[in-house]
């Protein structure tokens, strides 16, 4: 089982290949998810403003 880690001596380059590889995967799937649900949040923040700001203008004066 050791032999199979240690990979004839190249164990450590081996797994930090691996590593790294897996590393930039899950980048490669979790930024997007993030990135798009900081835009949804965004984007309903901006829509609330500009409802406001409607509703502000729209307003009856007294």
């Amino acid at each position: 089982m050791t032999e199979f880690f240690a990979m004839g001596g190249h164990g450590f380059y081996v797994w930090l290949a691996y590593g790294l590889s897996s590393a930039i995967i899950l980048l490669n799937i979790l930024l997007p998810v993030i990135r798009r649900r900081r835009l949804i949040k965004e984007q309903a923040q901006r829509l609330r403003r500009e409802r406001k700001s409607q509703e502000r203008e729209n307003a009856p004066s007294a």
